[in-house]
Protein backbone atom coordinates (compact mmCIF):
# COMPACT_ATOMS: atom_id res chain seq x y z
CA UNK A 1 0.00 0.00 0.00
CA UNK A 2 2.67 2.44 0.78
CA UNK A 3 4.68 1.68 -2.44
CA UNK A 4 1.12 2.15 -4.22
CA UNK A 5 0.48 5.73 -3.02
CA UNK A 6 3.57 6.81 -3.96
CA UNK A 7 4.04 8.16 -7.06
CA UNK A 8 7.48 9.46 -8.34
CA UNK A 9 6.28 11.27 -11.51
CA UNK A 10 3.89 12.81 -9.21
CA UNK A 11 6.40 13.81 -6.91
CA UNK A 12 9.18 14.80 -9.62
CA UNK A 13 7.23 16.65 -11.83
CA UNK A 14 6.28 19.32 -9.60
CA UNK A 15 10.07 19.24 -8.23
CA UNK A 16 11.81 19.69 -11.57
CA UNK A 17 9.73 22.68 -12.38
CA UNK A 18 10.90 24.17 -8.84
CA UNK A 19 14.41 23.40 -9.50
CA UNK A 20 14.54 24.32 -13.40
CA UNK A 21 12.83 27.85 -12.14
CA UNK A 22 15.36 28.73 -9.02
CA UNK A 23 18.20 28.02 -11.11
CA UNK A 24 17.33 29.36 -14.41
CA UNK A 25 16.12 32.42 -11.91
CA UNK A 26 19.87 32.36 -10.72
CA UNK A 27 21.78 32.54 -13.92
CA UNK A 28 19.36 35.57 -15.13
CA UNK A 29 20.03 37.44 -11.78
CA UNK A 30 23.88 36.68 -12.60
CA UNK A 31 23.88 37.71 -16.00
CA UNK A 32 21.73 40.95 -14.99
CA UNK A 33 23.81 41.49 -11.89
CA UNK A 34 27.00 41.53 -14.61
CA UNK A 35 25.43 44.72 -16.17
CA UNK A 36 25.77 46.61 -13.45
CA UNK A 37 28.97 45.46 -11.37
CA UNK A 38 31.37 42.50 -11.85
CA UNK A 39 34.17 41.07 -9.15
CA UNK A 40 36.41 42.45 -11.40
CA UNK A 41 36.91 44.48 -14.94
CA UNK A 42 36.41 41.50 -17.22
CA UNK A 43 38.21 43.08 -20.06
CA UNK A 44 41.56 44.49 -17.27
CA UNK A 45 44.44 42.34 -17.97
CA UNK A 46 46.80 41.69 -15.46
CA UNK A 47 49.59 39.73 -16.82
CA UNK A 48 51.73 39.66 -13.69
CA UNK A 49 48.91 37.71 -12.35
CA UNK A 50 48.40 34.95 -15.61
CA UNK A 51 46.52 31.71 -14.04
CA UNK A 52 46.10 32.39 -11.06
CA UNK A 53 44.63 29.35 -9.18
CA UNK A 54 40.68 30.21 -7.81
CA UNK A 55 41.72 32.22 -4.02
CA UNK A 56 39.80 34.52 -1.96
CA UNK A 57 41.15 37.32 -4.39
CA UNK A 58 39.79 35.26 -7.96
CA UNK A 59 37.12 32.87 -6.38
CA UNK A 60 37.42 31.17 -10.37
CA UNK A 61 40.51 31.91 -10.94
CA UNK A 62 42.25 33.92 -13.77
CA UNK A 63 43.42 32.95 -17.40
CA UNK A 64 46.19 33.48 -19.40
CA UNK A 65 45.89 37.42 -19.75
CA UNK A 66 45.17 37.50 -16.15
CA UNK A 67 41.68 38.59 -16.46
CA UNK A 68 39.69 37.33 -13.49
CA UNK A 69 37.52 34.49 -14.83
CA UNK A 70 34.23 34.57 -12.21
CA UNK A 71 33.77 38.67 -14.03
CA UNK A 72 34.02 36.97 -17.22
CA UNK A 73 31.89 34.27 -16.25
CA UNK A 74 28.93 36.91 -15.23
CA UNK A 75 29.46 38.76 -18.31
CA UNK A 76 29.56 36.48 -20.67
CA UNK A 77 25.84 34.82 -18.83
CA UNK A 78 24.85 38.44 -19.95
CA UNK A 79 25.84 37.76 -23.64
CA UNK A 80 24.69 34.40 -23.82
CA UNK A 81 21.09 35.08 -23.08
CA UNK A 82 20.73 37.60 -25.12
CA UNK A 83 21.90 35.91 -27.95
CA UNK A 84 19.55 33.17 -26.39
CA UNK A 85 16.48 35.05 -25.70
CA UNK A 86 17.08 37.56 -29.46
CA UNK A 87 16.44 34.26 -31.11
CA UNK A 88 13.82 32.51 -29.43
CA UNK A 89 12.06 36.21 -29.67
CA UNK A 90 12.66 36.31 -33.59
CA UNK A 91 11.37 32.79 -33.88
CA UNK A 92 8.09 33.31 -31.89
CA UNK A 93 7.43 36.99 -33.24
CA UNK A 94 7.51 35.60 -36.77
CA UNK A 95 6.99 31.88 -36.79
CA UNK A 96 4.08 32.29 -34.14
CA UNK A 97 1.79 34.75 -37.08
CA UNK A 98 2.93 32.21 -40.17
CA UNK A 99 1.36 29.28 -37.67
CA UNK A 100 -1.75 31.08 -37.08
CA UNK A 101 -2.29 31.37 -40.47
CA UNK A 102 -1.35 28.01 -41.90
CA UNK A 103 -3.44 27.02 -39.71
CA UNK A 104 -6.61 28.76 -40.99
CA UNK A 105 -6.47 28.00 -44.40
CA UNK A 106 -5.87 24.63 -46.03
CA UNK A 107 -5.24 23.79 -49.70
CA UNK A 108 -1.98 24.78 -51.65
CA UNK A 109 -1.23 27.69 -49.39
CA UNK A 110 -0.82 25.46 -46.44
CA UNK A 111 1.45 23.31 -48.80
CA UNK A 112 3.56 26.14 -49.77
CA UNK A 113 3.91 27.36 -45.71
CA UNK A 114 4.94 24.18 -45.09
CA UNK A 115 7.19 23.23 -47.72
CA UNK A 116 9.22 27.17 -47.08
CA UNK A 117 9.62 25.25 -43.38
CA UNK A 118 10.80 21.98 -44.59
CA UNK A 119 13.52 24.62 -46.42
CA UNK A 120 14.97 26.33 -43.32
CA UNK A 121 15.12 23.12 -41.95
CA UNK A 122 17.09 21.59 -44.41
CA UNK A 123 19.93 24.48 -43.42
CA UNK A 124 21.20 24.18 -39.85
CA UNK A 125 21.15 27.17 -37.97
CA UNK A 126 25.28 26.54 -37.89
CA UNK A 127 25.11 26.20 -41.43
CA UNK A 128 23.64 28.96 -41.69
CA UNK A 129 25.98 31.19 -38.83
CA UNK A 130 28.45 29.75 -41.04
CA UNK A 131 27.32 31.94 -44.42
CA UNK A 132 26.35 34.70 -42.93
CA UNK A 133 29.48 35.47 -41.19
CA UNK A 134 31.38 34.58 -44.66
CA UNK A 135 28.65 37.13 -46.06
CA UNK A 136 29.28 39.55 -43.13
CA UNK A 137 31.31 38.59 -40.84
CA UNK A 138 31.09 36.84 -37.66
CA UNK A 139 29.33 38.85 -34.86
CA UNK A 140 26.60 38.23 -31.83
CA UNK A 141 23.97 39.61 -34.19
CA UNK A 142 24.64 37.20 -36.48
CA UNK A 143 24.88 34.40 -34.42
CA UNK A 144 21.33 35.90 -33.14
CA UNK A 145 19.69 35.74 -36.20
CA UNK A 146 21.09 32.26 -37.35
CA UNK A 147 19.72 30.82 -34.41
CA UNK A 148 16.44 32.42 -34.92
CA UNK A 149 15.96 31.78 -38.68
CA UNK A 150 16.26 28.07 -37.61
CA UNK A 151 13.79 29.01 -34.59
CA UNK A 152 10.80 30.09 -36.96
CA UNK A 153 9.62 26.90 -38.39
CA UNK A 154 10.05 25.15 -35.23
CA UNK A 155 7.37 27.98 -33.70
CA UNK A 156 5.29 27.81 -37.21
CA UNK A 157 5.00 23.99 -36.83
CA UNK A 158 3.98 23.97 -33.49
CA UNK A 159 1.43 26.75 -33.77
CA UNK A 160 0.16 25.54 -36.87
CA UNK A 161 -0.23 21.72 -35.67
CA UNK A 162 -2.14 22.77 -32.44
CA UNK A 163 -4.45 25.26 -33.94
CA UNK A 164 -5.49 23.00 -36.74
CA UNK A 165 -7.48 21.35 -34.16
CA UNK A 166 -8.95 24.20 -33.07
CA UNK A 167 -10.61 25.63 -35.75
CA UNK A 168 -13.03 22.23 -35.72
CA UNK A 169 -14.36 23.66 -31.75
CA UNK A 170 -17.45 24.84 -31.03
CA UNK A 171 -16.28 27.88 -29.62
CA UNK A 172 -14.40 29.15 -33.13
CA UNK A 173 -18.50 27.92 -34.96
CA UNK A 174 -20.09 30.40 -32.63
CA UNK A 175 -17.14 32.91 -33.47
CA UNK A 176 -17.76 32.68 -36.98
CA UNK A 177 -21.21 33.10 -36.52
CA UNK A 178 -20.89 36.17 -34.61
CA UNK A 179 -19.56 37.60 -38.03
CA UNK A 180 -15.70 37.44 -36.59
CA UNK A 181 -13.19 37.42 -39.35
CA UNK A 182 -10.20 34.60 -39.28
CA UNK A 183 -7.85 37.06 -38.26
CA UNK A 184 -9.69 38.07 -35.29
CA UNK A 185 -10.48 34.73 -34.62
CA UNK A 186 -6.91 33.32 -34.64
CA UNK A 187 -5.77 35.92 -32.26
CA UNK A 188 -8.61 36.42 -29.76
CA UNK A 189 -9.92 32.61 -29.15
CA UNK A 190 -6.82 30.27 -31.02
CA UNK A 191 -3.95 31.84 -29.60
CA UNK A 192 -5.03 32.04 -26.55
CA UNK A 193 -5.02 28.36 -26.40
CA UNK A 194 -1.85 28.06 -27.81
CA UNK A 195 -0.40 30.10 -24.80
CA UNK A 196 1.20 27.46 -22.77
CA UNK A 197 2.20 25.09 -25.50
CA UNK A 198 4.46 27.95 -27.02
CA UNK A 199 5.84 29.22 -23.27
CA UNK A 200 7.08 25.48 -23.15
CA UNK A 201 8.43 25.26 -26.82
CA UNK A 202 10.44 29.00 -25.40
CA UNK A 203 11.76 27.48 -22.92
CA UNK A 204 13.02 24.49 -24.82
CA UNK A 205 14.30 26.65 -28.02
CA UNK A 206 16.24 29.00 -25.32
CA UNK A 207 18.12 25.91 -23.88
CA UNK A 208 18.86 25.14 -27.25
CA UNK A 209 19.82 28.35 -28.18
CA UNK A 210 22.51 28.77 -24.60
CA UNK A 211 23.88 25.60 -25.84
CA UNK A 212 23.92 26.62 -29.79
CA UNK A 213 25.68 29.59 -28.74
CA UNK A 214 28.33 28.36 -27.25
CA UNK A 215 29.16 26.25 -29.75
CA UNK A 216 28.96 29.22 -32.01
CA UNK A 217 31.37 31.22 -29.87
CA UNK A 218 33.44 28.37 -29.40
CA UNK A 219 34.27 28.27 -33.58
CA UNK A 220 34.31 31.88 -33.74
CA UNK A 221 31.23 32.53 -35.39
CA UNK A 222 29.77 34.40 -32.28
CA UNK A 223 30.30 37.47 -30.10
CA UNK A 224 33.69 38.69 -31.23
CA UNK A 225 36.66 39.85 -28.37
CA UNK A 226 36.79 41.38 -26.28
CA UNK A 227 33.27 40.78 -25.86
CA UNK A 228 33.35 37.65 -23.14
CA UNK A 229 31.61 34.21 -24.14
CA UNK A 230 31.28 31.31 -22.60
CA UNK A 231 31.97 29.50 -25.58
CA UNK A 232 34.98 31.29 -26.68
CA UNK A 233 36.13 30.98 -23.01
CA UNK A 234 35.82 27.26 -23.32
CA UNK A 235 38.01 27.64 -27.04
CA UNK A 236 41.12 29.59 -25.26
CA UNK A 237 41.47 26.89 -22.41
CA UNK A 238 41.78 24.32 -24.14
CA UNK A 239 45.35 24.41 -24.72
CA UNK A 240 45.76 25.20 -21.19
CA UNK A 241 43.24 22.52 -19.37
CA UNK A 242 46.21 20.30 -17.74
CA UNK A 243 47.90 23.53 -15.95
CA UNK A 244 44.92 25.34 -15.32
CA UNK A 245 41.40 23.36 -15.77
CA UNK A 246 39.52 26.09 -14.05
CA UNK A 247 40.06 27.67 -17.13
CA UNK A 248 37.39 24.78 -19.15
CA UNK A 249 35.14 24.26 -15.89
CA UNK A 250 33.67 26.99 -14.82
CA UNK A 251 32.54 28.15 -18.12
CA UNK A 252 31.47 24.22 -18.76
CA UNK A 253 29.50 24.37 -15.68
CA UNK A 254 27.47 27.83 -16.46
CA UNK A 255 26.86 26.50 -19.79
CA UNK A 256 25.53 22.76 -18.06
CA UNK A 257 23.91 24.59 -15.33
CA UNK A 258 21.71 27.46 -17.88
CA UNK A 259 21.12 24.55 -20.24
CA UNK A 260 19.43 22.84 -17.65
CA UNK A 261 17.74 24.76 -15.51
CA UNK A 262 15.54 25.20 -18.92
CA UNK A 263 15.27 21.68 -19.39
CA UNK A 264 13.66 21.14 -16.10
CA UNK A 265 11.59 24.45 -16.53
CA UNK A 266 10.17 23.37 -19.97
CA UNK A 267 9.33 19.73 -19.02
CA UNK A 268 7.95 21.15 -15.46
CA UNK A 269 5.75 23.53 -17.27
CA UNK A 270 4.86 20.99 -19.65
CA UNK A 271 3.23 18.85 -17.41
CA UNK A 272 1.76 21.51 -15.55
CA UNK A 273 -0.07 23.39 -18.77
CA UNK A 274 -0.62 20.57 -20.47
CA UNK A 275 -4.37 19.07 -19.76
CA UNK A 276 -3.48 15.42 -20.73
CA UNK A 277 -0.58 15.54 -18.34
CA UNK A 278 -2.86 17.09 -15.51
CA UNK A 279 -5.67 14.00 -15.69
CA UNK A 280 -2.65 11.55 -15.26
CA UNK A 281 -0.87 13.21 -12.35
Amino acid sequence: MIFAAFDPIRTLRPLSLKIGLALGIGVLLLALTALFWTPHDPLTQDVTNRLAAPSGAHLFGTDALGRDVLSLVMAGAANSLAVAGSAVALGLGIGVPLGLWAAARSGWRDEVAMRGADLVFAFPSLLTAIMLAAATGPSAFNAALALGVFNIPVFMRVTRGAGRGLWSRDFVSAARASGRSTAQISVQHILPHLLGLLVVQAAVQFSVGVAAEAGLSYLGLGAQPPAPSWGRMLAESQTLIGTAPWLAIFPGLAIFVTVLALSLAGDGLRDRLDPRLKREV
